[in-house]
């Protein structure tokens, strides 16, 4: 998590995540922890005991964001970066095989569910960096090298 940036879509979906746990999930699952423990023994209490644990959860994840948010330096396209491969851009690479993957590089906090995404500090990414259409590159992998093109280079521009 060396790289503290972010495109502009990854920090609105954060920003849409915090809202939606401090706004909705964390009152929902606060009512839930009452009302389970107006029941009595809490110790016996399946409810109150998963709905706490709960509540623990959604307050460690509020904390972390609003942290990450904070620290966040939010990076959005600039008609600079057109034509080479830089933060936010979408590539898509081919190799000798004739294998092409096609993903996005972005900031570490918006690579996880998505297949589609990589770090900025993945080893592809590095590998990637300032490169054009056409360009070759390496890439050290446990294998040893793996050797792709650069085919397309895209940008998610600004409406």
């Amino acid at each position: 998590m060396s790289t503290q940036i972010i495109t502009v879509e990854g920090h609105e979906a954060l920003k849409q995540e915090l809202d939606y746990l401090w706004r909705v999930k964390r009152p929902d699952t606060t009512q839930k922890v009452t009302w389970a423990a107006s029941l009595g023994d809490r110790s016996e209490n399946a409810d109150y005991q998963y709905n706490k644990k709960l509540l623990r959860e959604i307050d460690r994840r509020v904390r972390y964001l609003r942290k990450r948010l904070e620290d966040m330096r939010v990076v959005a396209y600039s008609p600079e970066q057109e034509g080479r491969v830089y933060f936010g851009a979408w590539v898509e690479i081919e190799n000798d095989e004739g294998v092409t993957k096609r993903f996005r590089i972005v900031g570490y906090d918006e690579i996880h569910g998505r297949n589609d995404y990589i770090s900025i500090d993945s080893p592809m990414a590095r590998a990637l960096l300032k490169k054009e259409v056409g360009d070759e590159f390496m890439v050290e992998t446990p294998e040893g090298e793996k050797w792709w093109w650069v085919n397309v280079i895209e940008y998610v521009k600004p409406v």
